[in-house]
């Protein structure tokens, strides 16, 4: 077999152009890598492992574009071992069984060890997964895995066990515009002699739209390059349509950090207190197709579901939480739609702002207040001096009265009979109303409007 298949590139002569832009830019040592920081640091125990030959059996895990196919690449150049690369989308057990085979002879004649990388780890199953595993226990092989998809689900759990999982994050809008940049003055493997000039918003459209993929960046800017004929002095000029041309994505007048963020999460917020999830979902559109970071928009709707729909209706907030699960899980576009069903639970929700005004409130007596201690029978007596001096003594054991209720002072003498939270007349806070008012004997209805931000 031979050996790195999936990384053979052309010589140092001059790459083919034929060969992707991704592939020929691909770093080749930790000096031109570019994000992953936590694991490829100077100092970090991922990079000390590799350079002192002492790597284990590894699983990386990231999304696409971030980098796991190339710190195998670099793991290649760096080790002694024998690399044995395969992909899971076309290798079977007799790929396996032959590579397996070649590390076992190899071991014994020249005492080299063997590196088998599995790209897309994922797509074997489990039959596939069990043949590697007795040689990953026994040595004959070192293991690093890559996966896209959660390793807890993917790989066999004797296999998972056997091997350290690596987290890849996302690359972020810097890291992305560092290596188009670099492609774009690369003369030797990238397009330096074409002498692209791009302009800022065509660059600014291509970094928020390859959504931290580094592939997909380079692969849009070298088809607006071929698509884009040398002006009169041989420099290719890459405009925003041209970029959109590549990226099949039409650039949305969005700022991320300006005038026009805040004035469509503002939109978004009051569309869906207002009810309406028609425009809730159609901000919610404007901001996702932008490029707006969706874990952003799923911190602001855990906060709404909090705020603005509360106990009215608490499971708003499980709801959201959700969402922010599901992008986290499965990311855009998917990730979209989770979003999109939160939205509408909760423009659809019934509203109360009691709890966001009944913390407001707490808030404002902590800070102005004396901070005085609770009741001395609500204090824990552990010892005997507490007990000698009234901690716990008079205190009233829910359970021990009819309807597991008993009235009894619970705030400090100068704050007793404040109502903080009072709950307003729609969805569950009803129930919740006249709950308290069986408990505590009065009306504890919310009546005054309160100005939310």
């Amino acid at each position: 077999m031979e050996n790195l298949p999936l990384f053979d590139l052309p010589d140092e002569a001059g790459p083919p152009r034929s060969i992707p832009l991704a592939a020929r830019m691909r770093p080749r040592t930790f000096a031109e890598f570019v994000g992953q920081e936590h694991l490829v640091a100077e100092g970090r125990v991922f990079r000390k492992s590799i350079e002192s030959d002492q790597l284990p059996s590894i699983i990386l895990w990231g999304p696409p574009g971030s980098g796991k196919t190339t710190l195998a690449q670099i793991i290649a150049s760096v080790t002694k071992s024998y690399f044995s690369p395969l992909s899971a989308v076309s290798a079977g057990v007799a790929d396996l069984r032959q590579v397996i085979g070649e590390a076992g002879k190899r071991s014994k004649v020249s005492g080299q060890r063997t590196t088998l990388f599995i790209d897309e780890i994922h797509r074997f199953n489990k039959a596939q997964q069990d043949a590697v595993l007795p040689f990953v226990e026994n040595g004959t092989v070192t293991l690093i895995g890559a996966t896209t998809e959660n390793p807890s689900f993917e790989v066999i759990a004797p296999l998972l066990s056997r091997c350290r999982v690596f987290r890849l994050n996302l690359l972020s809008e810097p890291e992305i515009k560092l290596i188009v940049e670099r492609a774009i003055k690369d003369e030797e493997r990238g397009l330096g002699e074409f002498r692209v000039e791009i302009t800022e918003e065509a660059l600014q459209h291509l970094v928020a739209m390859s959504s931290g993929d580094a592939r997909v960046a380079l692969s849009a800017l070298e088809m607006a390059t071929f698509a884009t004929l040398p002006d009169s002095d041989e420099r290719r000029p890459i405009t925003l349509p041209a970029i959109e041309e590549a990226l099949q994505h039409r650039a949305l007048l969005y700022d991320k950090t300006g005038e026009q963020h805040y004035d469509l999460v503002s939109a978004l917020h009051k569309s869906l207190r207002g009810s309406d999830p028609d425009a809730g979902l159609y901000w919610l559109g404007r901001m996702l197709e932008a490029g707006e970071d969706p874990l952003y928009i799923a911190r602001r709707l855990v906060r709404f579901a909090s705020e603005d729909v509360g106990m009215a209706d608490p499971q708003a907030l499980t709801i959201t939480v959700a969402a922010q699960q599901a992008v986290h899980f499965v990311g855009l576009p998917e990730g979209n739609l989770a979003l999109a069903q939160a939205a509408v639970y909760l423009a659809t929700a019934p509203k109360s702002n009691s709890l966001y005004r009944a913390y407001s409130k707490v808030q404002e007596d902590v800070q102005r207040g004396q901070n005085e201690p609770g009741p001395l029978h609500l204090r824990n007596p552990v010892t005997g001096l507490m007990r000698q001096v009234g901690y716990g003594k008079g205190y009233k054991y829910a359970h021990d009265y009819p309807g597991h209720f008993v009235q009894q002072q619970n705030l400090p003498s100068s704050l007793q009979g404040k109502r903080y939270y009072l709950p307003g007349d729609q969805g569950y806070e009803k129930e919740i109303a006249a709950r308290l008012k069986k408990w505590w004997g009065t009306p504890r209805k919310g009546s005054t409007p309160a100005e939310s931000p």
